[in-house]
C-alpha cells in the first residue's frame, strides 16, 4: 500500500447529497467539497462521482464560478448512501507497477441502515481505474474495513487501532478474528509487515476509532500525533496514550518513530452533538496537503506543524466548520489513486506476503475477483 505522499494518477471524491447528514448546511457543505477539489484540481486530476445529470451541471457548474481548472475533473454517475470515500472506496495497492483495488466489505460502520448502495462504489472506482479487484475474506466471510482504519507509510508500516479493528460487541467489525489473524489478512491485502496498533480513536467518531483522525504517517518513521492538553476533555487520556505508545514503536526497519505533535482545536459541537474536529484529518495531494480548520486558535498552530513535515508541498487550510457535521473531513472525502507506474524501489521494504496473490496463508484468503460488474 503506497503512503499518500507518493504520486497520485487521481483523486476520487463524492458530490454530497443526503442532506439529513448535514441538518440545514448541505449548501455550505457542497462549497467546502468545491474548494477542496479546485485545490485538488491544481496538481492532479479529480474524478468526482455524482448521482445524476442534474448532479453534475451543479458541481461543474460550481466549479467554474470557485475558478477551478474544471478540465482536470471528470464526473461519474453513480448512486451512492454517502460521501465518505475514505470507507466506502476501495484501498489502492501496488504489486510490482500493477495496480490493484482491496474492495473491503462495508456495512456503514455498523451504525448505519442505508448503505447498501454505497457497496457499489469500491467496485465501481476500481473498474474506472482498470485496477484488479481483490476481496479479502478471513474465516469464511467478507473482511468489513475501511480506508480511514488504516494509514501506511509505504514500506510495510500500518497504523490502526485497537478500538476499531478489535472492538467486541455490538459494533465489531469482524467478530471472532484476533489481532493475529487481522494483522495477516493486512498482510495479504494490502503487504502489512508491521502493524502499528494505537489504543483509539477521538469523541465524537462515529466510526468507532478511525486513526486518520488520530495519527498519521508524513514519513517512513515520522507520524504526525494529535495531543490534547485539556486534562478535563476526554480525548485527553486516549490520545495521550497513543503518544506514549507511538514513543516505543519502530518501523519495518527497526528505526524509532519520530514524533510531531498535533494540537487539537478546542471542542466543536452542533446542537448538542460532540464532533470529531482533527487537524489530523489533513489530506496529502501532489503538490499540497489540504488541512482541515475551524475557525479556532490552533489552526495556526496547526499549519505549521504540518509546514515542517511537508516542506516541498503548500500546506493550505480549508473550512471544515460545515463539513464536520457530518462526522467527517477532508481525508475521510477523499481517496487516492497512486501512479500505476510506481513500484517499490527498495527490495528491503517490499511486503513479504504479495497483496494482490490469492493463497491462502492460515486464517483466510485474499480473493482476486475475476469481474466486478457495477
Amino acid at each position: 500500500m503506497p503512503a499518500e505522499w507518493e504520486p497520485h494518477d487521481c483523486t476520487w471524491l463524492a458530490y454530497p447529497r443526503l442532506a439529513s447528514d448535514w441538518p440545514g448546511k448541505l449548501w455550505p457543505v457542497r462549497w467546502a467539497l468545491v474548494e477542496f477539489a479546485r485545490k485538488l484540481a491544481g496538481s492532479e486530476r479529480v474524478e468526482l462521482i455524482v448521482q445524476d445529470p442534474r448532479e453534475r451541471r451543479l458541481a461543474m457548474g460550481a466549479l467554474r464560478r470557485a475558478g477551478a481548472d474544471t478540465t482536470r475533473v471528470r464526473c461519474h454517475q453513480l448512486p451512492t448512501d454517502r460521501s465518505w470515500l475514505r470507507d466506502s472506496g476501495p484501498t489502492f495497492v501496488l504489486q510490482g507497477q500493477r495496480l490493484r483495488a482491496v474492495c473491503w466489505g462495508f456495512n456503514a460502520w455498523g451504525r448505519y441502515a442505508n448503505w447498501q448502495a454505497d457497496r457499489q462504489v469500491a467496485p465501481f472506482i476500481a473498474q474506472h481505474a482498470e485496477a484488479r479487484p481483490i476481496e479479502p475474506r478471513a474465516l469464511g466471510r467478507r473482511v468489513i474495513m475501511e480506508g480511514g482504519a488504516i494509514d501506511s507509510n509505504g514500506g510495510g508500516s500500518i497504523l490502526s487501532t485497537e478500538q476499531c479493528l478489535l472492538a467486541t460487541g455490538r459494533h465489531a467489525r469482524n467478530p471472532g478474528l484476533t489481532r493475529d489473524e487481522i494483522e495477516a489478512v493486512l498482510a495479504q491485502a494490502v503487504g502489512a509487515t508491521n502493524v502499528l496498533w494505537l489504543t483509539g480513536g477521538i469523541a465524537g467518531d462515529d466510526t468507532g476509532g478511525h486513526v486518520d483522525t488520530v495519527a498519521r504517517f508524513a514519513g517512513p518513521s515520522l507520524v504526525v500525533a494529535a495531543v490534547e492538553t485539556d486534562r478535563r476533555d476526554p480525548n485527553h487520556r486516549p490520545l495521550a496514550e497513543n503518544l506514549k505508545r507511538l514513543r516505543s514503536m519502530r518501523d519495518e526497519r527497526g528505526r524509532q518513530m519520530d514524533i510531531a505533535e498535533l494540537p487539537m482545536p478546542e471542542r466543536l459541537e452542533f446542537d448538542g452533538w460532540r464532533l470529531p474536529a482533527s487537524y489530523a484529518n489533513f489530506y496529502i495531494a501532489n503538490g499540497a496537503v489540504l488541512v482541515p480548520t475551524f475557525n479556532d486558535p490552533n489552526d495556526r498552530v496547526a499549519l505549521r506543524v504540518l509546514e515542517e513535515c511537508f516542506p516541498g508541498r503548500e500546506v493550505c487550510g480549508i473550512h471544515c466548520v460545515d463539513l464536520v457535521l457530518g462526522q467527517g473531513t477532508l481525508h475521510c472525502l477523499a481517496q487516492q489513486q497512486p501512479a500505476s507506474r510506481l513500484a517499490l524501489k527498495d527490495p528491503a521494504t517490499k511486503p513479504t506476503h504479495d497483496p494482490a496473490d490469492g493463497h491462502n496463508v492460515g486464517v483466510g484468503s485474499v480473493n482476486v475477483l475475476p469481474d466486478c460488474p457495477v
